[in-house]
């Protein structure tokens, strides 16, 4: 979907989580769709226009790479993942060419679409952050992901990531630089928190 007027961008996978709350093991190897959740949201990425996709694992990382074909994707560990999301957050972004933007996703949303992911590329401007964002119930737009960092922000981002956060502080603290794109027509940008949300993956 990517055209040569969209920026070159590769894609950060965070899957490193143990998905203790929903007590079936790592998310990345919930199955979805006849496959595991981190190689389709991972195919997904690429299809949407990514040039290049960097998944992030952790818990388990030895398992999910003997059960999962991820041979065509940059795969890293982050040996302390259990210290939160900022440290993956972190070697994702090392772990991306130097003169590439970084899109930031999530493995535990399986409602990620190609449409998104170029939309977000396409909507893309210098400097800027750009984030796929959700209608809420009182109709207002919620940032989430993927979002896109500018290459000249990405090592900005990447000091500020520690503990659980990952953009997040960074965002707070440069709240101006922060573009939305509505996605809601895609899916609802929900995340796989907890046992019940497992319909999602339906």
């Amino acid at each position: 979907m990517a055209d040569s007027t969209e920026p070159r961008a590769t894609a950060v996978l965070l899957a490193a989580g143990a998905g203790t709350r929903l007590g079936r093991g790592p998310k990345a190897l919930l199955p979805f769709r006849g496959r595991t959740l981190v190689e389709v949201l991972a195919d997904v990425l690429l299809d949407g226009g990514c040039r290049e996709v960097v998944v992030v694992l952790g818990a388990d990382a030895a398992k999910v790479r003997d059960t999962t074909d991820l041979a065509k994707y940059t795969v890293i560990e982050n040996p302390d993942w259990q210290s939160g999301m900022g440290g993956s957050f972190r070697r994702g972004i090392a772990a991306a060419a130097a003169e590439d933007h970084v899109l930031m996703a999530l493995v535990d949303q399986p409602g990620l679409t190609p449409e998104t992911v170029a939309r977000v590329l396409a909507a893309h401007r210098p400097g800027r952050v750009t984030a796929a964002a959700y209608r809420g119930p009182g109709g207002t737009l919620r940032r989430g992901h993927p979002l896109l960092l500018d290459v000249a922000l990405r090592a900005e981002a990447a000091e500020s990531a520690t503990g659980d956060a990952g953009a997040r502080l960074f965002l707070q603290d440069r709240p101006e630089l922060i573009d939305l794109v509505d996605c809601s027509d895609q899916s609802g940008g929900e995340d796989l928190d907890t046992p019940d949300q497992l319909r999602l993956l339906d």
